[in-house]
Parts: structure tokens; C-alpha cells; sequence
């Protein structure tokens, strides 16, 4: 009855609370909906040039991800310490904060590029033995890599705009970016405007072209206006040994964190590809897919990680605990609603790309288990990226997806894929089995509020 009442009383009965999550959450979704459409732009026009180059596309995203996984652990341990001296409207160190981000981020960029424009080859196959593939991955790759260090500025000011609460600059920027990309890749993936029919290469050169001109705008519209994060050099000269170990006792398993699930989910990449070329287009579907369904739950995750970690920040301790059980309940709300659309959508997603009748049912299957599957993901997602973040937990977080990934979902995988050879469908359902079991543990840590931590008093 105390969850009942809960719900019924106090559940929606916080105009405060609400008024707060659209502020922040509402251009955090829109540009995660922008993204996902990107993304989505991309998979459309390469899937009409042939499976091959969406193969080839998607396997060269797996290392990105890897790359925007590795910055986005950086920055969101980061984020974790503007939020909270936000809410203390200390700038000071907010610009020490973000300093120490923008500098490491620049150094992993820059390693990723020279891998992938020296040794493209050597990761594409990796992932996938066919010589096409190969050939086409790596010219897609030795491109899009000389934007990697224009992206991890823009992720850096992005998140630290986000953490003091302005949401809608990212926003912005990131319609200007899908504008450009897409119609740039129609210029140059299909030869218009005079320009030739550049396939997999006129992507890359597109993608290049969208993520400078996102960081040059971003960037040149913060120091313009004489924005709170505009960072001075002299402004981080006040950092000392004490401050930046305290940040990275946060940072570091925040990003080990980032680190391991995505070298889990690279895992299950080389799983699925290895099943063969039309797996891996019905993957790279369901991963655009995906993308697009989880942009309310990174909206709301990384919006409890702003207000939750704000409130811990102003000393709120009670009003974090109650925002905290909103955004619990909120996401299982969430799971819900995404289950029923994809499984009653699933036939009609997959007639929008233009793939054969073998990909078109892996991928109907594939989208139905993925539904199936945010039941538990909205809820250990938002909890974890969101509420335990906003309280600086991030060694929780480490040892239990850790624990669950590399000991559950990536072993399941691999005997699903290799030793009984079922066909993708049922080996993509592996992750339920993986999520289900952490839900447990994760629910057991929010209501415990042990997870709540000021890493401001620490100096």
C-alpha cells in the first residue's frame, strides 16, 4: 500500500520537480532524438547503396562508440562535480572542472585518430572477415577518425552545459549538425549537385564535415556571448595535486565503468558479426532503432543526474531522496511504454529500410526482444547513468555491470552464437538475461540511499 500511495499521492504531485525535469530533459531528449535521427539518416541512405556498405558502416561505428563510450565516462564523471558545484554556484572550480576534462578528452582523441587513420584495416577485422567489408569499413573509417578530436570538445562543453542546467545550447547545435550531415550525404553518397556518387567514402566525408562544423558553432557561440563556461587558461591556475585526484577517484570508475561495457558490447559485436553479413545489417538496424527509442531514457537519466546531483550540491539531501524515487518509478513507466510501441510496431520499422526478406525478419525479431527487454533497461539505466551518478556512486556501478556483463551476458553470447549456432534473433536475446539479473541489486542500492555523496567537500 506504501508504493500504491506513494504513486497516487505524491508521484505526480510536484509541480517544482516536473517544471524542472521539462526544462532540463526536454531539449536533452530532442537532441538525443536528433542524433539518433543522424544516426538513422545514415543506416537509410547506406542501406539503399547495398548490405555490404551498411556492414561495413555499422562495424566502423562499433570502434567510435568505443571512442565516444570511453569520452563520455570522462565527461560524465566530470559532469558529476559541475552539478553538484553548480548547485553551490561555485565557478571557480566549475572552470577547473571542466579544464582538467576538455585536456584529458583531447589526449584520448587524439590516440583514436592516429589508430584509425594508421591501422583501419587491422580493427575493421576485428569485427568481420569479409574482404569487402574490410575494404569499405577502412575507407569509411580513416576519415570519420579526423573528427574525433572536434567531437570530444563539443561532447565536453555540451556536458558541462547540460550539468549547470542549459540543456538547450547542445540542443541547437545539434539540429544545425543533422541538417548539415544530411544533406551533405545525400550530396555526396548519391553524387548530387554535380558532385560523384561517393558510397561509403561521401558518408565519412559528410559525418567529418558535420562534427567540425558542430564544434566550431558550439564553441564559438559559448566564448562569444561570454558564456559561464567560457574557460580562460588562466582560470585553471589555481589547480593543485588534492583537487585533481578528488576528481579522479570519481572519474576513473565512472570511465572503467563506460570502458567495460562497451568493450562487452564490442564483444557481442564480434558475436553478431561473425554469424554472417546479413546479422550484421539486421544489427546495425536494431542498433539505430535502439538509439532512437532510449533518447527519453538518456534524456531523463542525464536530467536526474543534473537536479539530483544540484540538490546534493545545495545541501537538499531529503529532496534529492524524493527526486530520486520520482525518476525510480518514472522509468519503469518508461520501459513500459517503450515495450508495447516496439512490439506492436516492429513489421512496419523494419519496411523503411530497404533490405532483403532474411534481414527483414532477423530484424522484426530482433526489434520485438529489444521491447521485451527495456521492461528492465529503462529502470537500471536512469538508476545507475542518472541517480547514482548525480550522487558520485560510480564503484557500485563498476563491480555490478561489470560482474553481470563479463560474467552473464558476454559468456551466454558467445555459446548462443558459437558452440549452439542459433541465428541472431536468439542470440540478441541474451541481454534480457543480463539486465533481469541486475535489477535486483540496483533497486536494493537506490532505496537504500547509500549511493548519496558530496564530492564538493572534498577540495
Amino acid at each position: 500500500m506504501g508504493v500504491v500511495n506513494y504513486i497516487r499521492k505524491d508521484l505526480f504531485n510536484d509541480s517544482k520537480f516536473y517544471s524542472t525535469l521539462a526544462r532540463i530533459a526536454l531539449p536533452i531528449v530532442i537532441q538525443n532524438l536528433v542524433a539518433s535521427s543522424l544516426n538513422m539518416v545514415d543506416t537509410i541512405m547506406i542501406g539503399r547503396v547495398g548490405e555490404n556498405e551498411l556492414a561495413a558502416v555499422g562495424i566502423s561505428n562499433q570502434y567510435y562508440l568505443l571512442y565516444t563510450i570511453l569520452l563520455s565516462g570522462l565527461f560524465a564523471g566530470c559532469g558529476i562535480f559541475i552539478s553538484q558545484y553548480w548547485g553551490k554556484k561555485d565557478l571557480s572550480n566549475i572552470k577547473k572542472v571542466q579544464g582538467f576534462g576538455l585536456l584529458t578528452g583531447s589526449v584520448f582523441a587524439l590516440i583514436f585518430t592516429l589508430l584509425a587513420v594508421v591501422f583501419p584495416e587491422k580493427i575493421i577485422s576485428i569485427f568481420n572477415t569479409d574482404a569487402t567489408v574490410i575494404n569499405l569499413g577502412s575507407s569509411y573509417l580513416r576519415i570519420v577518425g579526423l573528427s574525433y578530436f572536434f567531437n570530444a570538445l563539443t561532447v565536453g562543453f555540451s556536458t558541462a552545459s547540460r550539468s549547470i542546467g542549459n540543456s538547450k545550447l547542445p540542443m541547437k547545435v545539434s539540429i544545425v549538425a543533422l541538417i548539415i550531415n544530411t544533406v551533405l550525404n545525400w550530396v555526396f553518397i548519391f553524387g548530387n549537385l554535380g558532385a560523384p556518387a561517393l558510397g561509403v567514402t561521401g558518408a565519412a566525408i559528410a559525418t567529418t564535415i558535420a562534427r567540425i562544423v558542430e564544434c566550431s558553432v558550439l564553441i564559438g557561440y559559448i566564448y562569444i556571448t561570454k558564456n559561464e563556461l567560457a574557460l580562460k587558461v588562466k582560470e585553471l591556475s589555481g589547480i593543485t595535486i588534492a583537487f585533481i585526484m578528488n576528481i579522479i577517484r570519481t572519474v576513473l570508475p565512472t570511465m572503467l565503468n563506460d570502458l567495460l561495457w562497451v568493450l562487452g558490447t564490442t564483444m557481442y559485436s564480434i558475436a553478431y558479426g561473425r554469424l554472417g553479413v546479413q546479422s550484421m545489417a539486421a544489427v546495425q538496424i536494431c542498433t539505430t532503432v535502439y538509439n532512437l527509442c532510449m533518447v527519453g531514457g538518456y534524456g531523463m537519466a542525464h536530467s536526474s543526474a543534473v537536479i539530483v546531483g544540484n540538490e546534493i550540491g545545495r545541501g537538499n539531501e531529503e529532496r534529492a531522496k524524493d527526486y530520486s524515487k520520482k525518476f525510480a518509478f518514472l522509468s519503469i513507466l518508461l520501459g513500459i511504454i517503450l515495450c508495447i510501441i516496439l512490439n506492436i510496431s516492429a513489421p512496419y520499422i523494419v519496411t523503411i529500410f530497404d533490405v532483403s526478406d532474411i534481414v527483414a525478419v532477423y530484424a522484426r525479431g530482433m526489434i520485438a526482444v529489444m521491447g521485451i527487454n527495456f521492461l528492465v533497461k529503462s529502470f537500471n539505466l536512469i538508476s545507475v547513468v542518472g541517480i547514482f551518478r548525480g550522487g558520485a556512486d560510480a564503484k557500485f556501478a563498476l563491480i555490478l555491470e561489470t560482474l553481470t556483463m563479463w560474467t552473464i551476458g558476454v559468456p551466454l553470447t558467445f555459446l548462443a552464437a558459437f558452440y549452439f549456432k542459433f541465428d541472431i534473433r536468439v542470440v540478441y536475446a541474451m541481454i534480457i538475461i543480463e539486465e533481469s539479473v541486475k535489477t535486483i541489486p540496483i533497486g536494493r542500492r537506490l532505496f537504500s540511499f547509500k549511493w548519496m555523496k558530496n564530492v564538493t567537500l572534498n577540495k
